[in-house]
């Protein structure tokens, strides 16, 4: 069975991070078999071990979405040049609520034109923040534009991070056309299984040591069949 750690993004984006905590995550991450880690543009370049096969996302108009396209083209296309293998770009919420899905789209297009194959855009649409109509109409839009995954969430929005009702609410738009991103808030391996239950192909995971330690406490709690 293939453990949850192949698709988590193993992350650390509080704004007091340190070269040295992202050295630090990067070995965590080599360690617990995680995707990739997800950091700040600053901290680019990082050095991943040789032959770790460990990918390096970064997000981009991080985390309130409400830099100007211009800008968070030109931050994605510095991060792919300094290393970054995937983006995780905002929206502009605001932009989604006033109903100027049009807007939104522009807006991720450009983003995804600095971001040359075989490079991954991830949309992070701040789900708790829309109603499941813009939810929706958000995750058309991105996939429109040409995004990778849609993301449900910076992990730093008041009105909360992933839930179930979105993640599925998002992969049954997206019908398979993206991957779907659940981060925030995902603090346990009951969480993370319930998010991938529901849809969700990747995790954002800050705490992917407990998640993964408790994941092989269920497995070695379950029996194992014949074994009677």
């Amino acid at each position: 069975m293939t453990s949850i750690a192949s698709i988590i993004d193993h992350t650390l984006l509080k704004p007091e991070a340190t070269a040295a905590d992202v050295d630090a995550l990067i070995a965590e991450a080599v360690e617990l078999g995680t995707f990739s880690v997800c950091v700040s543009p600053s901290m680019l370049p990082v050095t991943v071990p040789a032959g770790s096969g460990l990918k390096v996302a970064v997000v981009c108009g991080f985390p309130s979405g409400k830099h100007t396209t211009a800008i968070k083209t030109a931050e994605a296309a510095e991060s792919i040049a300094l290393g970054a293998d995937e983006i995780d770009m905002v929206i502009d919420v605001g932009a989604a609520k006033a109903g100027r899905f049009d807007l939104v789209e522009a807006d991720i297009a450009s983003v995804r034109g600095a971001i040359p194959a075989p490079g991954i855009l991830k949309v992070i649409i701040e789900s708790a923040a829309l109603t499941d109509d813009e939810i929706v109409a958000v995750c058309k839009a991105a996939v429109s534009a040409g995004a990778d995954f849609v993301k449900t969430s910076t992990g730093f929005h008041p009105t909360g991070g992933a839930t179930v009702e979105a993640v599925a609410l998002m992969s049954k738009t997206v019908d398979g056309r993206a991957g779907v991103k659940a981060s925030g808030g995902i603090r346990s391996f009951e969480t993370a299984a319930a998010m991938v239950a529901a849809g969700a192909t990747r995790l954002g995971v800050s705490g992917s040591r407990q998640v993964l330690a408790e994941e092989a406490g269920a497995a070695a709690a379950t029996p194992v069949a014949g074994s009677y």
